[in-house]
């Protein structure tokens, strides 16, 4: 009489149980990293608009009194957006280093967002005649300097 043995050990099913869990365990995070990675770019692009529309109010702005002052607004999703500007001439006339900051709130926002951001603008109208006039005489003696060196 021969007897035949069907089905699994214990032990067989405990090895493939625990394979399922880890299985389980790893898509799960790998899920929520997932979840997680949009709504930080949901976030990150929301902020990055404001941010967007402040910077283009103060590149609008043609009196660098108020650029300094500033400005602020609520945009449409309820955030606070505040914004301000240091202003320094350059050696090149009517050229500006600009540090722009901008803090973006927000009751969907755990804390406030603050970015700060150099650059350099030509802003003609917010150059004064005598600044201006120094600066090109600054200029013109520099490229006298320099051509009184060319033989």
């Amino acid at each position: 009489m021969k007897v035949f043995r069907s089905g699994f050990t214990l032990i067989e099913v405990m090895i493939a149980l625990a394979i399922f869990v880890l299985a389980a365990v790893v898509l799960g995070g790998a899920y929520l990293n997932v979840l997680t990675g949009y709504e930080s770019a949901n976030r990150a692009s929301t902020s990055d608009q404001d941010v967007r529309f402040a910077r283009a109010a103060l590149l609008s702005e043609t009196d660098p009194k108020v650029v300094v002052q500033g400005g602020d607004f609520t945009t449409e999703n309820q955030h606070q957006v505040r914004w301000k500007a240091e202003i320094e001439p350059t050696e090149t006339t009517d050229v500006f280093d600009v540090t722009f900051d901008c803090e973006v709130s927000g009751a969907d926002l755990k804390k406030p967002e603050h970015v700060t951001q150099h650059f350099r603008l030509l802003r003609p109208t917010w150059a004064e005649d005598a600044d201006r006039n120094k600066i090109r005489a600054k200029n013109t003696e520099r490229i006298n300097k320099l051509l009184k060196l060319i033989p």
